[in-house]
């Protein structure tokens, strides 16, 4: 999918008055001399991956010449669409990672588009789309409803389906899709990527380990065009997730919020729903937060925010809970963990360790129970 991109450089008029070569020569010489000097925009418009201003762009378009997109300033692209068979294009970040996404701009759509947070995981091979908005044509027409999830304002609705010898990240290939998709569409805001990744598995679709991650523009038979500049967001807080009519697992709404953390040392706690959350201790420069997202009698689905209270980068981090009774881990994603009778021992993932100043993260799992559930107590430290 790869291929040379072409770069279109902008030009300023040329003054034909003799008076004004010398000033126009003199501006052209500060202008080399000042190392924070502008650049011209580059354009793309073939299939291309790579990195501009410090974040990661996708460009794919199954119609040669009928799409571009234009990398700007930090998270900024533009696209314009012509007609075309399909195209997705944006910038965003590889690999991917649970932490909330914030974006903003204008979306223009004649016919079949979308404009989604879109990205792959690999092991297995899935390709997901939380979707703020959408043109004449519901991408998730005449498949079976999982579930739905209220986050960021709205209720989001959960889908799968499956495209059978397709392209993808590993070349044609047969792989399911996993939708989550606003029912009050918007054009800007946060999207909380903990609570669809909780909601999917949750519906017992379980993502693999993240590959790449943008906030797409997409168009499928169609025009139209768009003006976007992504980037990242604070903590997330937990969803309300509700079971859906068929496909479903674990229906019922539950609720929660993560807790936060006081002077980086004592969680916070805010009751949800049904679960509620607890708050963890922070050590050695991180905090973790525990929510109880959905319960169903015997099981539950558990959500864990790690966040590093520091103003320096930390390169790890281990969380341990210590539950109250015979809780038992039977999956976790984002992390690896190991179990020694009511105590987990987690550990961050390959790409969530690395946590800037302030920064968050999250790990979820499901989990078996008999009698009471009560909620853990939760501790972080730094590796």
């Amino acid at each position: 999918m790869k291929s040379l991109k072409s770069v279109t450089r902008r030009r300023r008029p040329v003054k034909a008055a003799l008076r004004g070569l010398l000033a126009v020569a003199a501006t052209v010489m500060v202008a080399f001399a000042l190392p924070g000097a502008a650049h011209a925009d580059t354009t793309v418009n073939s299939n291309s991956t790579g990195t501009n201003n410090g974040y990661f762009y996708s460009f794919w378009s199954q119609d040669s010449g009928q799409a571009s997109m234009t990398l700007g300033s930090g998270g900024q692209y533009s696209t314009t669409w012509n007609n075309v068979t399909n195209f997705v294009a944006g910038k965003g970040w590889n690999p991917g990672t649970t932490s909330p996404v914030t974006y903003s701009g204008t979306w223009n759509c004649n016919g079949n588009c979308y404009l989604s947070l879109y990205g792959w995981t690999t092991n297995p091979l899935i390709e997901y789309y939380i979707v703020d908005n959408y043109g004449n044509y519901n991408p998730s027409s005449g498949a079976t409803k999982l579930g739905s999830v209220n986050s960021d304002g709205s209720t989001y609705d959960l889908y799968r389906t499956q495209r059978v010898n397709q392209p993808s990240i590993e070349g044609t290939a047969t792989f399911y899709q996993y939708w989550a998709i606003r029912q009050a569409k918007r054009t800007g805001g946060t999207i909380s990527v903990a609570n669809f990744f909780n909601a999917w598995a949750q519906a017992g679709l379980n993502l693999g380990t993240p590959n790449y991650e943008i906030l797409a523009t997409e168009g499928y038979g169609s025009s139209g065009s768009s003006n976007i500049t992504v980037g990242s967001g604070g903590g997330s807080t937990g969803g309300t997730t509700t079971g859906g009519t068929t496909g479903g697992n674990n229906g019922g709404t539950t609720g929660g919020t993560t807790g936060g953390t006081t002077g980086g040392t004592t969680g916070g706690n805010n009751g949800g729903t049904t679960g509620g959350s607890t708050g963890g201790t922070g050590g050695g420069g991180c905090s973790a937060a525990f929510t109880n997202s959905s319960d169903w009698g015997s099981g539950f689905t558990g959500a864990v925010n790690v966040k590093n209270n520091g103003s320096s980068a930390i390169n790890g981090w281990t969380v341990k809970l210590t539950f109250p009774g015979n809780q038992k881990i039977t999956s976790l994603w984002s992390g690896s963990y190991t179990q020694s009778g009511n105590t987990v021992t987690v550990t961050n993932a390959s790409y969530n360790g690395n946590l800037g100043g302030g920064a968050s993260t999250s790990f979820g799992f499901n989990a078996d129970y008999s009698g009471s559930n009560g909620a853990p107590t939760v501790s972080c430290t730094t590796s």
